[in-house]
């Protein structure tokens, strides 16, 4: 089998059901299966997936597990040579997988891959990252790109070219897709419940020396994290805190960690002091 399509849904039963839709409606020569890992949806998502398209394979959580368990429970039954990561969010063209996967057969050394994503106006979501720093990072936390908008340039890639394929640091989780070979049963890290698991397994993928690489060759539309819209703000800042602190604990110095702790102690202190009077908009995944 070509590809194994993971997608991991939770309350967004309408996006989802155009989602697997999109992928249906997909046009090629490749073969392909499609699992939904559910987290506990309480909108009927779960039922709709079994009675509409009854050819998904569809795992039942009786819990919200986060998103990176739930990937790896429908990694662990996928068959596909290549395993793609798919947000609910998405809606797929119709030769989307069939230029993807072309470009897959034609670039082995991909070991991780996306493509380029549009909202629904056409216009790229740029999500091509650098790694990240701790200087960066803390910017981010301390909302210092509102008093000075180029202080994140060079982490967010800003002179990136998005129409044409290279290899990269890391790329949105929204449409991410891992040859299996590449990492022998190595999955994302479960300790992350919502972001930073695409980012930490690209920087896994680069202390083994594998490459991830995005490509222009396919285009897919991305909603951009409107299934994250539930989520109040104070929790919103809490997943996402906890989420830097588990990636910079691992993979950077304790004093770098540290800050970033005591920094994120004070902004969340606000965030609760002020929740209700504050509209944040959503995030998008790191």
């Amino acid at each position: 089998m070509d590809i194994s399509i993971i997608i991991v849904s939770w309350n967004v039963k309408d996006k989802l059901r155009e989602n697997i839709k999109s992928i249906y409606q997909g046009v090629g020569d490749f073969s392909f299966e499609i699992i939904v890992a559910d987290n506990n949806s309480s909108d009927d998502s779960a039922n709709m997936v079994k009675h509409t398209f009854p050819d998904v394979k569809l795992i039942r959580n009786k819990e919200n597990l986060g998103f990176g368990k739930a990937c790896n429970q429908g990694i662990k039954r996928s068959q596909g040579k290549h395993v793609l990561l798919l947000n609910p969010d998405m809606k797929l063209e119709r030769d989307t997988l069939n230029n993807f996967i072309t470009w897959l057969k034609n670039n082995p050394q991909a070991d991780i891959a996306s493509c380029k994503l549009v909202d629904e106006k056409g216009n790229i979501v740029k999500h091509v990252r650098r790694f990240p720093t701790f200087f960066d990072q803390l910017a981010i936390v301390l909302k210092l790109p509102h008093l000075f908008p180029r202080i994140l340039d060079k982490y967010l890639r800003k002179d990136f070219d998005y129409n044409q394929s290279s290899k990269v640091d890391s790329v949105r989780g929204a449409f991410f897709a891992i040859k299996k070979d590449s990492f022998e049963g190595c999955f994302l890290d479960e300790r992350y419940f919502l972001w930073f698991e695409e980012v930490d397994f690209c920087k896994y993928a680069k202390s083994k020396e594998k490459e991830v690489w995005y490509t222009d060759k396919a285009v897919a539309i991305d909603l951009v994290g409107k299934s994250f819209s539930q989520l109040k703000t104070y929790q919103t800042q809490k997943y996402f805190s906890d989420s830097m602190l588990k990636y910079f604990k691992k993979w950077h110095p304790y004093w770098q960690y540290f800050i970033l702790f005591l920094a994120w102690q004070l902004v969340l202190f606000f965030t609760w002091l002020f929740k209700g009077k504050l509209k944040v908009k959503s995030k998008q995944r790191t």
